[in-house]
């Protein structure tokens, strides 16, 4: 079908910048052969939103029910439909046979031609030669190659068979099981500013209804009718030629196409205009009833990508129809990075929780607990520690002691303790050495050098050094008191 969308691997790198072409239908196609009976509900659905058609009409439409067709019951008539069934008993490859490709293959030879002979006046109207359509059609029927364009045959001859062919297929190329939906479909009128139906057609409504209705057409009815419906269109556009209007061509293939098959004239009566009104009405708007509502693509993309973030460039020319309020079209989200799997969508979200958990943690007043959850954060791998995010304040320095033995320590043996800390970490300042402890080192020298005596005295100015600061304390608190 030419409706389906096929992709081609291509080697050939001069053919690598050609544009792509994408199918707007590709994934209603897909959901209609795919899943068959979903496709039918969501399409059906939409036609009896559009168009009123009772319980027995609606069963007859989806199969449920055998059609109940005009004259089934009218005996008056019955000689002339039991002759004319006579007439298709004979069947052959092609005349006679249901609808195939193969069937379709060689009556795309006749439409093929005709294209080309669009001039011809009263094409489709003005019968052929009877001898040269029976050779035309034992060879279609055959499946031998012909050559149309060789003289031998008129343009006449092949409209003319290809009618013959149109006429004799088992059942019409619209189907028995949609006839009643085209009634309704003519029957579709503008409303006026109070709500009455008006006489006027509603065109927007019956492009709409139809699409819908060619869209559960089996496959091959389809093709076909595309086909033709096009070669009518063409034809119509060339009508000051061959003087033949879209409403002439519709008077000569409403019976093929669109009647139910053994009835009469006399079994229509009144739904006659509707029908021609309806085939010519199909044959001025042809290009436009082969594409799916933009509603329908829609539903048919959800389906299958719906539950995604991602969308194609083509899936966001996609429209939402005004009448359904349920859809509503996917934003398309730009995103720096695609989660590619299930696992990394997992870590993802792990590393959100913990840098969740590492700001609430920060955010806690100064303790014991605090800096104990903080060396558990620091354990982890810094893909994990969300540490370069959020800004850390620096650690606070601790306070001097101001105990009397810090205070000696750092009066006295100032530089000793300055060696000590150097030991235990490079990184942090020396601490400041007063004048007087500098002096008492280039004096003494090292700790480790100093001479038992030096020591000794060295204690006795310490012990000294204490005593007067105890007095001083002492003496200072007890003038506050």
């Amino acid at each position: 079908s030419d409706a389906i969308c096929s992709f081609v691997i291509c080697n050939d790198s001069s053919l690598r910048s050609q544009p792509i072409i994408f199918n707007p239908d590709f994934f209603v196609e897909k959901l209609r052969h795919e899943k068959p009976e979903v496709f039918t509900e969501l399409v059906v659905s939409n036609i009896t939103r559009l168009i009123d058609l009772p319980g027995a009409e609606l069963a007859q439409l989806m199969g449920e029910e055998d059609p109940k067709l005009p004259g089934a019951n009218n005996t008056a008539s019955g000689f002339f439909r039991s002759l004319m069934s006579l007439k298709r008993k004979e069947k052959g490859v092609v005349f006679g046979s249901p609808l195939t490709e193969e069937g379709i293959a060689q009556v795309s030879q006749l439409i093929e031609y005709l294209h080309k002979n669009l001039r011809a006046e009263g094409l489709f109207r003005v019968p052929g030669n009877s001898i040269r359509q029976q050779i035309l059609k034992d060879a279609l029927n055959s499946g031998t190659d012909i050559d149309l364009d060789s003289g031998e045959f008129h343009s006449n001859d092949v409209a003319t068979l290809l009618k013959m062919f149109l006429g004799e297929l088992p059942e019409p190329l619209l189907t028995h099981k949609h006839f009643h939906a085209h009634l309704k479909i003519a029957d579709l009128t503008l409303f006026d500013e109070k709500g009455n139906k008006t006489s006027t057609p509603d065109k927007e409504r019956q492009i709409e209804a139809l699409q819908l209705l060619f869209l559960i057409l089996p496959a091959p009815n389809r093709s076909l009718l595309k086909l033709l419906l096009d070669l009518l269109y063409q034809t119509a556009k060339k009508q000051d030629k061959n003087k033949m209007s879209a409403h002439n061509l519709a008077l000569m293939f409403a019976p093929h196409i669109l009647w139910p098959r053994n009835v009469t004239a006399n079994d229509l009566q009144e739904n006659i205009t509707k029908l021609n009104n309806g085939v010519t009405f199909m044959i001025k708007h042809s290009q436009k009833l082969f594409k799916a509502p933009a509603y329908i693509r829609e539903c048919a993309r959800l389906h299958y990508l719906g539950s995604r973030a991602h969308t194609s460039k083509d899936d966001l020319d996609l429209l939402t129809s005004p009448g359904s309020k349920e859809l509503q079209p996917l934003k398309s989200q730009k995103r720096s990075r695609l989660d590619t799997c299930q696992q990394e969508e997992t870590q993802q979200r792990t590393e959100e929780a913990l840098k969740e958990l590492f700001r609430h943690v920060h955010n806690m007043p100064d303790s014991a607990k605090k800096k104990k959850l903080i060396r558990q954060f620091n354990k982890h791998p810094t893909a994990l520690t969300p540490g370069s995010d959020v800004p850390t304040s620096p650690a606070p320095r601790r306070t001097r002691s101001r105990s009397f033995s810090g205070l000696i320590k750092r009066k006295v043996l100032g530089t000793p303790v300055v060696l000590e800390r150097k030991s235990r970490d490079a990184t942090p300042e020396p601490e400041r050495v007063s004048k007087e402890n500098v002096h008492l080192l280039q004096k003494c020298g090292s700790p480790a050098h100093m001479s038992q005596a030096k020591l000794k005295s060295l204690e006795g100015r310490k012990e000294e050094s204490c005593r007067r600061m105890r007095t001083h304390l002492l003496s200072k608190d007890s003038s506050s008191l």
